[in-house]
């Protein structure tokens, strides 16, 4: 799995500041932060996905993201940090109040790499608990899980169960047509 040339110190911080200020855009405006390509560093404007996660106290109050590099890193996380905090369907929108206690993390991902395998056991010896994180899709069902979940779910066979879940598949189901493809991330705390 290629890994993008990691971030410097500052360009991480700005990042960060960049989706808190996207949040707070979006709390005084409805929208997420335009962000001005042109001043910045070429690796915060190269076509890079990202995931952002806000939580308050260590609880989860919104993730959203991309799986596939589509836009700008810098424009990707601006609209990243807005849709975690005002689009995520499983919390209400944060608010005024909430936004001050809101811990930010960012995970930016290498491509999706497509898996081979050959059943679900095959499936479970491959994983590699802590670094990957994993989509699966089975006609219209999707669902991912950023190599963070494996905090939550160390054993594969749970990861995998709760993946299938959260694509909205029984946790026991298993077909030869399912694909799943694996990917890195590098965090911003």
């Amino acid at each position: 799995m290629s890994c993008t040339e990691p971030l410097s110190q500052a360009q991480r911080a700005y990042l960060l500041d960049l989706a808190r200020r996207s949040i707070r855009h979006g709390l005084e405006h409805g929208s997420a932060l335009p962000v001005d390509l042109d001043p910045m560093e070429t690796a915060l404007r190269r076509q890079q996905a990202s995931f952002v996660t806000l939580e308050i106290s260590g609880t989860l109050r919104g993730c959203m993201g991309s799986l596939e590099a589509h836009r700008p890193l810098a424009e990707d996380v601006a609209a990243n940090a807005y849709a975690a905090a005002f689009r995520d369907p499983r919390f209400p929108p944060v608010t005024t109040r909430e936004e001050p206690e809101l811990e930010l993390h960012i995970s930016l991902l290498t491509a999706p790499e497509a898996m081979h395998i050959e059943s679900e056991a095959d499936l479970l010896r491959q994983l590699r608990p802590g670094v990957d994180g994993l989509i699966l899709r089975e006609g219209a069902h999707r669902g991912t899980f950023l190599p963070a979940v494996w905090e939550d779910l160390p054993f594969p066979a749970d990861f995998l169960r709760h993946l299938k879940a959260k694509a909205g598949l029984p946790s026991d189901y298993w077909s030869d047509s399912i694909e799943v493809f694996r990917y890195g991330t590098q965090v911003i705390e």
